[in-house]
């Protein structure tokens, strides 16, 4: 089954996360079908805090790709935001 989720990157105390297209039998930092966004936890200055393409999004979940918990509230997230710019 393909799953879209986070994959953590950063350093220590310093989180920053890709948001991926992966087979979910994967294990957490391995290969990858798809980069399909980040989010950034802590930005700092003018660094931006999400960045995710609904495109993409909408074309894997229509093949049948779930998102995670967390993945789905930032997707959620993110169309409000677009809605309201």
């Amino acid at each position: 089954m393909v799953t879209i989720r986070l994959t953590r990157r950063g350093a220590k105390k310093t989180p920053f996360y890709h948001i991926v297209v992966t087979d979910s039998r994967m294990r957490q930092g391995g290969t990858t079908l798809e980069q399909i966004g980040f989010f950034n936890p802590i930005p700092t200055g003018k660094q931006r805090r999400l960045e995710l393409k609904l495109d993409r999004v909408d074309y894997w979940v229509g093949k049948g790709a779930k998102p995670s918990e967390r993945v789905a509230e930032l997707v959620k997230t993110h169309r409000k935001q677009a809605v309201a710019a």
